[in-house]
């Protein structure tokens, strides 16, 4: 009976520590104190009633709720966002959300839904964002439209929605989007869409759906965004929005797509009776490309051509002078001359990146582009022998441009001579030859940021970064030093401004004290991905802050003053090294112990020696580096030894020199 009893007991409690463990295993995450929580893949089957009842923000995805009822959320009256993604939800009861005053967003993604209740977001008392993405809806019908007359987003993308048909009860007071992409609409009449005559400014999404057929003149209002992506019928979608005002149209395809019907000029004509301001024209096959094509894009304020096929741009192109920015990304020019840029006198933004073909830059080609700001080459296979103020004549008003991951650019005088104007300078990963002992960037006085990563760079020119007074930031990572060594000399000397300096993966093994005396803005410094071995602080000891990298590097050992001369705001990374956790060290690891706001990536800052606390975080290690005991005992008599000896050689000439 005993034995039975304990048997019993132990069993008890077992099944106790299970229920205990089980519990705080699918303990929800706090993300902000009483207000955010995320419970998301904890297999609940429902609310944790230890939620406080300030919850604003409840992530509960990839749970299990079958149904929705009104007691389900009816203890967390402060709620605000709900994610409910996955849930296995199939019905939604009356009163789900009716105790949820204050909730604005509702997110059902990806549950099939079989039953929603004519009440069912009745309660919320602003309801704004309803997400029903994948939730298995065929017909419009399906939604109640009670209490709905605050919303201002409604996603219904990924369902099985063949036909619109918005009630008349449809709420358009606040819609300012309305996302049907990827189901299977093919055809839209008047009298489908005519409630959405009463909005104003909506972003209204179709891509993905195969439409056949928009009846004339369906779509006659003020429309922020329409997007038709995939749409196989581009001159049938026109008709359909004719008489519109757009600010963003899309009429682009997506890859993968199968072979669609060529744009040849005739296809854009119904742009003549819409007014649109920014075209998206992505991955359409331009075909017979001639001045008639831009015929009715002339009040364009920027058209997107990126990967359309073409190499040129016809010239006589007339009346584009309201465009201001070109997108042409990924086609297959030969020549920057090819973009006909005199077509486009106005522009400020001009994008060619990711040329397919080797670009020739050539000399005056962009000449006539007297307002371009920003202006991007990169990834084109540039090789260019004398860069690049020949190719850039004209660009008086340019203020970024990018270069990088081009092939190599020559620069046998200052790179751009009436770059006055610019603020950033990209050639990462673009080889750069400087063949001038004088800086090339000597001119660009208003230059803030400058990214010359992976750029072999010849890091020895003394007077390299000469004129660069205004310099914030600067990439110099995966380039190399002489010897692997940051010298003192005058490299940095006129970056006077310089903030953040990135120094990574440059093969560095040792950096000069006196390196970087003249940054006195500098803020934060990546020396990570080198071979350095020793932290060296002097040289930042009379900054206000600063922030170090050192990350995978070959430290061992940090000594104490050299942490002690940090400015007061400073925070560092030591992570990656091989660092000692033994008394040599001691001064680091108390260090790390007593300030870790001070110390990033504390996980990945762990011992490497001795091998019995390899991989252990540095901030969590407690050694004893006093002396022992024994070693006391062993000063003491020591000591008494030496004072022996003392009083008996002292006695011992006292009775010498008497004698004598």
């Amino acid at each position: 009976m005993g034995y039975s009893s304990c048997l019993l007991i132990v069993t008890v409690l077992t099944c106790a520590n299970c229920r205990a463990t089980n519990t705080a295993d699918t303990m929800c995450t706090e993300i902000t104190v009483n207000k955010s929580y995320s419970c998301e893949g904890l297999g609940l089957r429902e609310i944790p009633g230890t939620l406080p009842v300030t919850t604003e923000i409840l992530d509960f995805s990839f749970n299990v709720l079958p149904s929705l009822q009104s007691s389900t959320f009816s203890g967390l009256k402060s709620l605000l966002y709900l994610d409910l993604t996955r849930c296995q939800i199939n019905w939604v009861y009356e009163g789900a959300f009716h105790n949820n005053k204050c909730l604005q967003t509702i997110v059902l993604t990806g549950n099939l839904l079989m039953f929603l209740s004519d009440t069912a977001f009745v309660g919320p008392q602003s309801l704004k964002q309803l997400v029903l993405t994948e939730t298995g809806i065929t017909t419009m019908s399906f939604i109640p439209m009670t209490n709905l007359d605050s919303l201002d987003t409604l996603l219904l993308g990924s369902n099985h929605i063949s036909s619109l048909q918005l009630p008349l009860n449809f709420p358009t007071q606040n819609l300012k989007y309305l996302d049907f992409q990827m189901n299977h609409i093919r055809v839209i009449t008047a009298e489908d869409v005519s409630v959405l005559q009463k909005t104003s400014n909506i972003t209204l999404i179709f891509k993905g759906n195969d439409i056949l057929h928009i009846e004339p003149g369906a779509f006659q209002s003020h429309f922020y965004t329409l997007d038709f992506g995939g749409c196989t019928d581009i001159p049938g979608v026109l008709a359909g929005i004719q008489n519109s005002v757009v600010q963003t149209l899309w009429l682009g395809t997506f890859q993968g797509v199968g072979k669609e019907p060529s744009i040849t000029p005739d296809v854009l004509q119904g742009l003549c009776n819409i007014s649109v301001k920014d075209l998206y024209l992505q991955l359409r096959h331009f075909r017979n490309l001639n001045p008639d094509t831009f015929h009715c894009l002339t009040k364009l304020r920027k058209l997107d051509l990126t990967h359309t096929h073409i190499s040129s741009l016809p010239p006589g192109i007339s009346g584009m002078n309201s465009l201001r920015e070109l997108v042409l990304n990924a086609n297959s020019f030969e020549h920057l001359c090819n973009i006909s840029s005199a077509a486009f006198p106005s522009l400020t933004h001009l994008h060619v990146k990711g040329n397919s073909e080797t670009l020739q830059m050539g000399s005056g080609c962009l000449e006539k582009l007297a307002e371009l700001q920003h202006l991007d080459l990169s990834h084109s296979h540039i090789e260019s022998p004398d860069c690049c103020s020949k190719a850039l004549n004209g660009l008086k008003s340019l203020r970024h441009l990018n270069l990088s991951h081009n092939t190599k650019l020559h620069l046998r005088d200052v790179l751009f001579e009436e770059g006055s104007s610019l603020e950033l300078l990209d050639i990462a990963f673009t080889h750069l030859h400087v063949d001038t002992s004088q800086g090339p960037f000597q001119n660009l006085h208003l230059l803030k940021v400058l990214n010359l990563s992976s750029s072999s760079i010849n890091t020895s020119i003394q007077h390299l970064f000469q004129g660069l007074e205004n310099l914030v930031l600067l990439d110099l990572s995966q380039n190399t030093f002489e010897s692997g060594i940051v010298p003192k000399n005058k490299l940095f000397e006129q970056l006077s401004k310089l903030e953040v300096l990135i120094l990574s993966s440059c093969e560095l093994t040792a950096l000069d004290n006196q390196a970087f005396h003249s940054l006195r803005k500098l803020q934060r410094v990546d020396l990570s991905h080198n071979k350095l071995t020793a932290f060296s602080t002097d040289v930042f000891s009379k900054l206000q802050s600063i922030y170090l990298n050192f990350a995978y590097n070959r430290i061992r050992t940090v000594p104490r003053d050299q942490l002690e001369s940090l400015p007061a705001r400073s925070v560092i990374n030591l992570s990656y090294n091989p660092l000692e956790c033994t008394c040599s060290n001691i001064g680091l690891i108390t260090w790390c112990r007593q300030n870790p706001d001070k110390i990033e990536d504390p996980e990945g800052t762990t011992c490497s020696e001795p091998k019995s606390l390899a991989g252990v975080p540095l901030a969590t290690v407690s050694l004893s580096c006093g002396i022992s005991t024994a070693g006391i005992v062993a000063v003491v008599l020591a000591v008494l030894s030496c004072g022996a000896i003392s009083i008996w050689c002292i006695h011992y000439f006292k009775q010498n020199y008497q004698q004598i």
